[in-house]
């Protein structure tokens, strides 16, 4: 004897289920459409100049926090080699 009704199991099966794989397909094409419509939007409101002078911008700061890191580095190898 099972728990649940057969009208419920019938109910489940036949409407609930198709009707969530048919959210689930629209939610993901939704995603789709909504990733393709932010690229297009980049697209259109950024210039190509504006994006490699953005990239540029990044690369030295990014450079920069490097270079700090290097020189930390050397300091704390010094540092460890004087300990005996």
């Amino acid at each position: 004897m099972t728990m649940l009704p057969e009208g419920l199991i019938w109910w489940v099966t036949a409407i609930e289920l198709p009707a969530l794989a048919g959210l689930l397909a629209l939610v993901l094409k939704m995603r789709e459409t909504l990733a393709a419509e932010k690229l297009d939007a980049m697209r259109s409101f950024a210039s190509v100049a504006a994006v490699r002078e953005l990239e540029q911008r990044l690369v030295s700061h990014l450079l920069r926090i490097e270079a700090k890191l290097d020189t930390t580095a050397l300091k704390t190898e010094s540092l460890t080699r004087r300990v005996p």
